[in-house]
């Protein structure tokens, strides 16, 4: 076990990490957008109108990208036990 393992660990969780909330940020991101110019537009300023869409939208990302986000999380975590299990060889 060098630092270059390390290293490498890190990076590929963060890289992890970053691929799964990509979808869920984005879409976070759009939706807020849209509601904010909706709300300059009509001068609606309610604070629930911001909150809802995005949960729905968010809902709707996570139904939608959940089999992959599993599936990359699985491989993930297989690949970590590996380099485990490796360590007591």
């Amino acid at each position: 076990m060098d630092s270059s393992f390390f290293l490498y660990l890190g990076r590929h969780t963060l890289e992890t990490a970053l691929l799964l909330v990509t979808p869920i940020l984005l879409t976070c991101m759009v939706v807020g957008l849209v509601v904010t110019l909706l709300q300059a537009v009509t001068s609606i300023r309610d604070m629930t109108l911001t909150i809802v869409p995005k949960l729905l939208a968010v809902g709707v990302v996570i139904l939608m990208c959940g089999g992959w986000m599993l599936g990359i999380i699985l491989r993930f975590t297989n690949e970590v036990f590996s380099h485990i299990q490796n360590i007591g060889h």
